[in-house]
């Protein structure tokens, strides 16, 4: 405290100070508590600034752990189409051999037959009715054996006049017309070829030579090695990914921490000196009630400032206790999705379904007319269970608040469905399935009480997840 008067160096006697200097006094405790005012209000605004910086830094931290669970979930989800793809080409390698097979054994039948024709010569003597003239010509055409042409059809005559005529198709494209071959023996030359590739055909090989099933079963099996070969790299390759994924993450989380602590640090800094100017204020508006009550009044124009001096702050209760340290570099693991753990597709089946139910009803399709009550009931029961997937499906397909189905939902959907199946059938007056009815209703009481106790009952739900 500072002291109102003078005290000897003796220390037995001691000056009072005149009225003047009481004054002065005064004033300065005054002004310097007011000093001090001035400066801890910006601890306000600081400790907002503070909090706004706490609530950014948990949600970088929050957005690096869900890129990293997204990274994760990425790497699972590829190893798995990788391993399924592979597995699948393995398990078709014996249905790709014997269709390799029966492809080489289509190209040698092909090619052998297409030799055989190609030695088949067109000669008089075979065909009734085509001379040696009518020979040399289609030769001078480029027709001489029966791999030259394939077919005869009618048509018009090359300079159009007169009317149809036999063109002579070549296997290398385009039709000729011979003059002297007609309908007559344009039947037997078509003969000839149709027996000419009956006997090719027949002599032809009905199954592979050993040395070419070899050649396809070594190329079979030289593929079976590589796709076992990917089969094993690929896990390895997922770790693989995992390390760099997780590498990169203790980076991003190191960043983030480096800047934390030493953001920490400067606040920390800060709230001291804030702390320090809380002691100090107290300390002189303790001096200042000494003062006042030592010598009393000091004046009329004091007496305002000096209860303004005296007015404690509105942010300023009490002094803060000593801050535990933080320890930034353990900070709290946020949840991160799991590998596999969003929410299955498969769960817009049942919310198409109640959300068309919720549209058109139950009992109402064709010519049936259903009860008001009914009506109304149905499509209630179908919204109120549309809502209800909808808020527990959404936010578990997303990456940040990733997760499984609550236990017992699967089973409360498909009470529901036997519900509005069994509302309908009772709404159903033209067909007799008023047993069939009660059965699916008892049924589907029987699958609503059980999912309800799944959902509700922790005991259960641990249950069944150990039984699944």
């Amino acid at each position: 405290m500072i002291d109102s008067i003078t005290t000897q160096r003796d220390g037995h006697s001691s000056v009072p100070l005149t009225r003047s200097e009481i004054r002065a006094e005064r004033r300065r405790l005054i002004e310097a508590i007011r000093a001090l005012r001035r400066l801890l209000t910006k601890r306000h605004a600081f400790e907002v600034a503070d909090q706004r910086r706490l609530n950014r830094e948990a949600k970088q931290r929050s957005h690096a752990e869900a890129v990293h669970g997204k990274s994760m979930q990425r790497i699972a989800e590829k190893q798995a189409r990788q391993e399924r793809s592979l597995t699948r080409k393995m398990e078709n390698l014996g249905g790709k051999r014997d269709h390799r097979e029966r492809q080489a054994l289509t190209v040698l039948r092909r090619e052998s037959v297409q030799r055989t024709l190609s030695s088949t010569r067109l000669t008089a003597s075979q065909i009734n009715g085509i001379g040696h003239g009518l020979i040399r010509d289609l030769a001078a055409q480029g027709i001489t054996t029966a791999a030259d042409f394939k077919r005869v059809s009618w048509g018009k005559a090359p300079n159009g006049k007169g009317g149809e005529v036999l063109h002579i198709h070549r296997t290398r494209g385009g039709k000729i017309h011979i003059n002297g071959i007609g309908e007559h023996r344009g039947r037997p030359l078509m003969e000839w070829r149709r027996s000419a590739v009956a006997r090719a055909e027949a002599l032809a090989p009905r199954q592979l030579p050993a040395d070419e099933r070899h050649r396809i079963a070594e190329i079979i099996e030289a593929e079976r090695t590589r796709l076992r070969q990917e089969l094993a790299e690929a896990p390895l390759a997922a770790e693989a990914s995992r390390r760099e994924a997780v590498r990169l993450h203790s980076e991003a989380l190191a960043r983030l921490t480096a800047a934390e602590r030493q953001a920490g640090h400067r606040a920390a800094e800060r709230r001291a000196e804030f702390d320090a100017l809380a002691e100090r204020l107290l300390a002189l508006q303790a001096d200042l009630s000494a003062h006042v009550a030592q010598y009393g009044d000091a004046g009329r124009r004091i007496r305002a400032v000096q209860s303004r001096a005296l007015r404690p702050m509105a942010s300023l209760h009490a002094i803060p206790s000593p801050r535990r340290p933080v320890d930034l570099a353990k900070p709290a693991a946020a949840a991160a999705p799991a590998p596999g753990a969003r929410a299955g597709l498969g769960w817009l089946l049942p919310i198409l379904y109640f959300a068309f139910t919720t549209v058109v009803g139950v009992g109402e399709l064709g010519e049936n007319t259903a009860p008001i009550w009914l009506m109304i009931a149905s499509r209630l029961f179908a919204l109120a269970a549309t809502t209800e997937l909808l808020r527990l499906w959404i936010p578990r397909r997303r990456w940040q608040t990733a997760g499984r189905m609550p236990s017992g939902t699967g089973w409360q959907s498909a009470g529901v469905f036997l519900a509005l199946t069994a509302a309908g059938m009772f709404a159903d007056e033209k067909s007799d399935v008023f047993l069939l009815a009660c059965a699916t209703s008892v049924l589907a009481a029987f699958l609503l009480l059980v999912g309800t106790g799944l959902r509700t009952n922790p005991e259960l739900q641990k249950g069944a997840k150990t039984t699944t």
